[in-house]
C-alpha cells in the first residue's frame, strides 16, 4: 500500500528530495504521492518534519 500525505503537510519538499522512485510531487495545496509509482520504501516518512506521511 502506498504512503499518504495528510493535511499537516507544509510543502517543504524534503520528502520529494528523498523519494527514490520520484513518486512525490508538488500538488495544488500540498505535496502528493502517486500510489502507482510509490515503492513503499518509507524514505519519505523518516524525513518529514511534521510527521504528515504514513503508510
Amino acid at each position: 500500500m502506498a504512503y499518504k500525505i495528510s493535511d499537516e503537510c507544509i510543502s517543504c519538499g524534503a520528502c520529494a528530495d528523498e523519494c527514490p522512485s520520484g513518486a512525490i510531487s508538488e500538488g495544488a495545496t500540498q505535496y502528493e504521492i502517486d500510489p502507482d509509482t510509490c515503492i513503499d520504501c518509507g524514505a519519505c516518512e523518516g524525513v518529514c518534519p511534521t510527521s504528515s506521511i504514513s503508510a
